[in-house]
């Protein structure tokens, strides 16, 4: 795990749609609200330039992130991004506060390597078919990966990895396979080539 992000917010008191879009037009703030343990939601605000740097990064999604409100640090994570759905604007936040000493549910990108040279793709000129793009699990703050790596160099035509194939991190937990064997989901497929079947007969 790389380390942690730091932020700065500003509390606010100005609520409401038309508050928070004269923040995002006139300050080049984002407004969020900061959720969970046994304290009351707190709204702020954060600079919008600031973020958009994190945001670049993808670890910003799931790592840890030290919160400085008005010169109080607390530690979060990003729960929520909701964004223009025409324009590059994030429209606001939620951030989870978090403890160190107790685990947490959150979601982590998947990383898919050797798709190009995979036996499937390479040699059996498959298709790569992408059923999950992150994965949700429960660890401890701490063991919180900055993704997950599906390795696809020996996976061959018809082959269907699961959650149960992934090498997860030690203390990383899938929330899914906690269910049961029924939610084992499906999250990567090699598809066979269009009139494979038929070439393989020929």
């Amino acid at each position: 795990m790389s380390e942690d992000f730091k932020l700065d917010a500003t509390a606010r008191n100005d609520l409401g749609k038309g508050a928070s879009r004269r923040l995002r037009r006139l300050a080049a703030q984002v407004p969020a609200v900061i959720y969970g343990g046994n304290v009351a939601p707190v709204s702020v605000s954060v600079s919008a330039n600031e973020l958009m740097k994190h945001l670049e990064h993808e670890a910003f999604y799931s790592h840890i992130i030290s919160l400085n409100v008005d010169g109080t640090a607390q530690d979060v994570i990003l729960k929520d991004v909701q964004r223009h759905p025409s324009k590059p604007v994030v429209l606001h936040l939620d951030f989870l506060r978090i403890d160190k000493s107790t685990k947490v549910h959150t979601h982590v990108p998947l990383h898919f390597i050797n798709e190009a040279s995979s036996k499937g793709v390479k040699i059996q000129g498959g298709k790569v078919v992408h059923n999950l793009t992150q994965l949700d699990v429960v660890c401890f703050p701490h063991q919180l990966p900055e993704f997950i790596e599906v390795d696809l160099a020996n996976v061959e035509v018809g082959t269907i990895l699961h959650i149960s194939d992934l090498k997860l991190p030690s203390g990383v937990v899938s929330t899914d396979l906690q269910k049961g064997a029924d939610h084992d989901l499906a999250v990567v497929t090699i598809q066979k080539p269009k009139g494979g079947a038929e070439g393989e007969e020929a």
